[in-house]
């Protein structure tokens, strides 16, 4: 037990310095954490025996719980919204087709046998959250056209699919499968899984805003048990336990509750803890020895699935509905494939243990070295496609993508007088240099109040009011900034109401390029950003 948690503990600290390294390498993350389990693993250097594919099964499904859980979670639903009919056909039909013609190609170009193909084909057909969402946010793409958010969301959300046909496969070779049973089967993986998911998302909200938790401790491991739940009720009756995990999630995510920012934070660690433990597991559990039987038909089926199979199913499901050519170019080599499709993997191996002619191990050995080439090659260029096909739009954040973004943003006003000597005096805007983060948001001259544009010119005794980020806060005073969305409930209100209900005391609203001074009867809009005084 000691020596075990020693192992367990160095290899932690390994992973998390490896991220730092693997950054300025440029080498994706995922990709370290898997070869330092090579190096620990029967192959490797410290030869630590592992080949318990049940245990690994177990840990791999509720690493994949969190990991899914959290797809949903920390997607902003009103970025999401304008993609989703884009993303749920990606995740649903784009998966089906990606199986199919995976399938087809391994069994007429590879000749395997025509149900370890389309297994094959289920395993390998959904993307990775993890893998999409690491390399969002770590290089920060910022990209055009809803392009990121669509990405987060089908891959988010399109493992239930795959998790699905992995299934009704592994039942169609073991020979427990009939035209009812599939009807069922199909039937109870969507409906029992959308059912459970609803309900469970309808209960856990009334009690996170109704309970009065006694810590934020207490409210994180309440989530926690929830994230647990949304897998194991649907499972237990045969619905798919994915599919309600992401729903709850996203659901969760994207409501309103007090010491919210934490449980984001919270299931972040938890998110990265899962998917160090889980590829170094499956790093551990390979066995590179046998590596060079496989790499030649892992190398032509990744080929086929990057350049072939995945732009065909995007590009079929997109069009139609008026994607750019750049955008679907963009989102099919964003296809990664990560933790998930090994997970399946291994499930299919465990299923198929008794049916050793079907050569589980074998799918296993494929799968991990398409991860492999999908982590390295796809997740190393993605950034360099992204600019290639002109999709970087620096304007955008992709961090508003996430629910950890920071809607209130801590500001502070300063009011600076033009005197005759002023350096600014005389000077139009565009030619005066303001210190960083610093924006002038107002000029009072005489009885008018102005906004300035580039070409004002400064006069003396003109008073400024110039905007910038806070630093420390001030003793009873808290003036913050506020984006207003669809979520935000205010759009159409009146400023006196937000000021008797919401006890906001609205100093300035930017709309656009104005700044207003707001009045009474002045109403909110979309898009616009208040600075509040909250004092």
């Amino acid at each position: 037990m000691t020596s075990t948690l020693l192992i367990l503990s160095f290899v932690l600290i390994l992973c998390i310095m490896l991220t730092k390294v693997s950054s300025r390498l440029g080498m994706p993350m995922l990709l370290a954490f898997i070869i330092l389990g090579m190096l620990f693993g029967s192959d490797g250097i410290f030869k630590i025996p592992f080949d318990n594919y049940v245990i690994m099964e177990q840990i791999a499904t509720i690493a994949l719980i969190f990991i899914i859980f959290y797809g949903g979670f920390g997607t902003k639903w009103a970025t999401a919204k304008p993609v989703v009919a884009k993303a749920a056909i990606l995740s649903t039909l784009g998966v089906v087709m990606t199986a199919a013609l995976i399938g087809l190609f391994c069994h007429y170009v590879i000749g395997m046998s025509i149900l370890v193909s389309f297994l094959l084909g289920s395993v390998i057909s959904s993307t990775d959250a993890a893998s999409v969402f690491s390399i969002l946010r770590s290089k920060r793409l910022n990209l055009k056209e809803g392009t990121a958010p669509l990405l987060e969301l089908e891959s988010g959300s399109n493992d239930p699919a795959a998790y699905m046909l992995t299934i009704i496969l592994i039942t169609m070779i073991t020979g427990d499968f009939n035209a009812g049973s599939f009807v069922y089967m199909l039937f109870a993986q969507v409906v029992y899984g959308i059912a459970a998911g609803a309900a469970i998302s309808y209960g856990a909200v009334k009690v996170i805003q109704k309970y009065h938790f006694s810590s934020g401790g207490m409210r994180m491991i309440f989530v926690v048990a929830v994230a647990l739940l949304s897998y194991s009720l649907p499972a237990f009756i045969g619905g798919n336990g994915f599919l309600s995990a992401y729903i709850v999630g996203i659901v969760l995510g994207n409501t309103k509750f007090n010491d919210k920012k934490p449980l984001v934070y919270f299931f972040d660690g938890v998110t990265d803890l899962m998917q160090m433990l889980l590829f170094f597991l499956l790093g551990l559990l390979s066995f590179p020895s046998q590596f060079p039987k496989y790499i030649l038909p892992a190398l032509i089926i990744a080929l086929f699935l990057t350049f072939i199979a995945r732009p065909a199913s995007v590009f079929a499901l997109l069009t139609p509905l008026k994607a750019s050519f750049n955008q679907q170019s963009l989102v099919a080599f964003s296809g990664l494939r990560g933790a998930a499709s090994i997970v399946f993997a291994i499930m299919a191996k465990n299923g198929l243990a008794s049916h050793t002619e079907y050569a589980g191990n074998d799918i296993l050995n494929i799968v991990f070295l398409i991860v492999l080439f999908s982590i390295l090659f796809q997740g190393s260029l993605i950034p360099y496609a992204a600019k290639k096909l002109n999709m970087i739009d620096n304007s955008e954040d992709v961090m508003k993508t996430f629910t950890d973004y920071s809607d209130e943003v801590p500001v502070k006003f300063i009011r600076s007088s033009i005197s005759e000597g002023h350096p600014w005096n005389e000077k139009a805007v565009k030619d005066i240099t303001l210190p960083p983060d610093t924006i002038i948001a107002m000029l009072q001259r005489g009885l008018k109040k102005i906004v300035p544009k580039g070409s004002t010119v400064l006069k003396t005794d003109d008073i400024l009011i110039l905007c910038a980020k806070a630093g420390d806060n001030i003793e009873g005073v808290k003036i913050s900034e506020k984006h207003i969305d669809e979520t935000s409930g205010l759009i159409g209100k009146k400023v006196a109401e937000l000021k008797a209900e919401e006890n906001m005391l609205i100093v300035m609203i930017q709309r656009n390029n104005t700044v207003i001074i707001p009045r009474g009867n002045t109403v909110i809009e979309n898009d616009d950003v208040l600075i509040i005084n909250h004092s």
